[in-house]
């Protein structure tokens, strides 16, 4: 299971918002990843903002890219806002490129 999520993680890496250059996981979007036996994902993730325009699109994207894993078979996205994201889940590397410390 732990070799599986860390392949989870790679690929939400590769998941970037066009408008900051930065992937979902950097940018502390994604909450919780839940693998289940028989390869079942759940992924709970945010968005920056409750009226983001790419939301569908961010879904689509986790959903369609973690179901490419070999070993997952079925990932649900659940989209929370609580709590509410906030730059202080972003990665370091992340909160560098803005500056903050």
């Amino acid at each position: 299971m732990e070799d599986l999520e860390k392949k989870i993680i790679e690929k939400l890496k590769t998941i970037i918002d066009p408008e900051v250059g930065l992937s979902l996981y950097d940018l502390g979007l994604i909450y919780s990843i839940d693998i289940q036996e028989g390869g079942n994902v759940h992924i709970k993730m945010t968005l920056t903002a409750v009226g983001c325009p790419l939301q569908q699109r961010f879904v689509s994207e986790v959903q369609h890219g973690v179901s490419q894993i070999e070993g997952v078979n079925n990932v649900e996205v659940e989209l929370v806002f609580d709590p509410p994201w906030n730059p202080s889940m972003m990665s370091e590397e992340a909160k560098r490129k803005f500056g903050i410390e």
